[in-house]
Formats: C-alpha cells, structure tokens, sequence
C-alpha cells in the first residue's frame, strides 16, 4: 500500500550545484542550486532553476552565462554558505577563500577549488512559476588534473561530489558502485 504526500517534489538525490555569474560591475558571484540537471545530450545542456528574489537570476538574465561547480565533500560548509547569503550584500568568494577564475569561453567565472567546473551559455530561459528555468548549452567542461578518468569520463569516488535531499535540507556523500548501467538489466531477458 503506497501513503499519498499530495504535489510534492520528491526526487532524491538532486545535485549540489554552485552557480558563478558576474553582475553587472564585473564581480564574481556564486550561489547554491538544487534544483537542476542534465537536460539534453545533443547539444550538450544542463537546466537550472532559480527564483527571481536571487542576485544570480539578475546577473544571468544580464550575462546570459554562467558556470555550475561541483563542489566534493570537502566544500561542504562553502557550498551551503553560498546557498544562504546573497552576492547583492557579501562578497562570498573573500568571506570563504575560494578562488573565482574568468572563463575563456563566456562571461562567467568558475572556482578553481572545485573539481568539476562546466562553462554554460544561456541557450533558453523558461518562466515555470515560482522558479524560472534557464537552460545553458555546455560550451566546456574542466575537472581538477588530479582527478584520474576512465577513458574520458572522471572517476566519481575522486570527485566525491555532494548530494541533497530537498525534503529535510542534508546534505550527503555518494555510495558505493552497486552496478554497471545499460548492462545488468541484460540480465532480465
């Protein structure tokens, strides 16, 4: 028997994305999203969701870019720091002592700290309600030289990227590998 919770957004784990913008004098900027995915392979796309209350949704509708950081385990207090002050009264990059670096791509900055920075032009920009969507075509993605990969894939457990569970506001640390995708369902035929 299944309990009915009514309209929620029940989806676990999201991701714990730092969005970096500029404004509109040249300042990095950098702000905490959950809310957001991949949404298209080809071209390569990610969606974000935020409020129009947000200094971030100011400087992406100027800018029309931005980047999405990946912060590790590590990152944890910055992460959530940059998800509860705004850009518009705290320079948050001097407040945690990250470093913010100007793309070459677009005009948005990324953190040198984290180790998975992907650089985004604004490609779509959708009003849901509460939240508008804007949807960045990938223009670049960069992981820290440490990080070792699989053929061109990075390997998760070095990254050891947060996750977020929207309904009690944790944060978590990935798992273990419990399977290979598009493989172990062959099982089943």
């Amino acid at each position: 028997m299944k309990k009915s919770l009514g309209a929620k957004t029940l989806v676990y784990p999201t991701p714990v994305f730092v969005i970096c913008t500029y404004d509109n004098e040249g300042n990095p900027n950098a702000m905490t999203a959950a809310w957001g995915g991949i949404c298209c392979s080809s071209p390569p796309c990610i969606a974000v969701s935020l409020r129009k209350a947000t200094y971030t949704y100011g400087n992406l509708m100027e800018k029309k870019a931005f980047t999405i950081n990946i912060p590790s385990e590590n990152y944890v207090r910055e992460a959530d720091y940059f998800g509860m002050v705004s850009g518009k009264k705290e320079d948050k990059f001097a407040k945690t002592g990250l470093t913010p670096v100007k793309s070459e791509l677009i005009d948005a900055p990324y953190i040198r700290e984290f180790p998975i920075n992907i650089e985004c032009k604004v490609l779509h920009v959708i009003e849901i309600g509460l939240h508008t969507q804007f949807i960045g075509e990938v223009m670049d993605a960069k992981i820290d030289e440490t990080i070792q990969e699989k053929g061109d894939q990075p390997i998760i457990e070095q990254i050891k990227p947060l996750i977020f569970a929207p309904e009690s506001r944790n944060y978590y640390a990935i798992g273990k590998q419990i399977a290979q995708g598009f493989s172990i369902g062959t099982e089943i035929g």
